[in-house]
């Protein structure tokens, strides 16, 4: 398809296939080594679950953490060890896994973080933070859209979109969306560029060395929303949420803040 090589990351990445092994036995090493509840359920379905990380004290209130992976893979096993920085800072952590497209569309797997946030902020009392990669990114910013009912918004203290997905509308060219199946419709009501502009904090971020496709969707929904962007230099796509694991970085200072 047209935009299939601009929005492919692994390819330009220098050992780009060996990562995902990576993420995953440094997760699993983190939660050995750390307070934790897992898999804890949100949703009916057998990924709408959680995982949730405590600090040593009473936690100054949550960070929710959405991974990647283009609604298509991945689930939160990837990706505990990124609680390390907030974890550090007092805050309890929270990693939900959601249903991957084909078997649910974007919108509804929107809806699953919505309601993952809300079990999570009703069991953690204090503000609540998000922070998203790439899709993850394009789904922490659509929780900045009103809900009715969704009383943890009055909560939300920072919301932080890493690398994300802002203008749905040039996936429809890839071959991902034979399973993501986005339509005009779903560009409409899904991409974070066309929500109201939000009334709560937001920081963008994005790595220097990432595809010019995403330095430009990051660009986009900074001026579309005012907000301010981060560009991390010489990270990429795969690197950019690396700060999050340790607490001094610019980018959990950001996610703190």
């Amino acid at each position: 398809m047209q935009l299939d090589d601009a929005y492919a990351n692994a390819a330009y990445i220098p050992g780009g296939a060996d990562y995902p092994a990576r993420w995953a036995a440094q997760a699993a090493a983190f939660r050995m080594q750390n307070r934790s509840e897992i898999d804890l359920v949100y949703g009916e379905t057998p990924r709408q679950r959680f995982d949730l990380f405590h600090p040593d004290r009473l936690a100054k209130g949550v960070v929710i953490f959405v991974h990647g992976g283009y609604w298509l893979r991945f689930d939160k096993s990837c990706w505990s060890h990124l609680a390390a920085g907030p974890l550090a800072e007092g805050w309890a952590v929270a990693m939900p896994s959601y249903d991957l497209c084909p078997d649910v569309d974007i919108a509804q797997i929107g809806d699953q973080i919505a309601q993952a946030i809300a079990v999570i902020a009703a069991r953690v009392p204090g503000p609540v933070r998000l922070v998203g990669h790439s899709a993850g990114g394009q789904l922490v910013a659509r929780m900045t859209a009103p809900r009715p009912g969704a009383r943890w918004q009055d909560r939300l203290a920072q919301v932080v979109p890493i690398s994300p997905v802002a203008d749905l509308a040039p996936l429809m060219q890839t071959a991902m969306n034979v399973d993501l199946g986005i339509t005009a419709d779903v560009v409409a009501s899904e991409s974070p560029v066309h929500l109201p502009v939000p009334k709560v904090p937001v920081t963008l971020w994005v790595g220097g060395a990432e595809r010019p496709a995403f330095l430009e969707q990051a660009e986009l929904l900074a001026r579309a929303w005012a907000v301010p962007l981060i560009v991390a230099p010489e990270r990429h796509h795969f690197d950019v949420i690396d700060g999050l694991a340790d607490p001094d970085s610019d980018l959990t200072r950001a996610v703190l803040a």
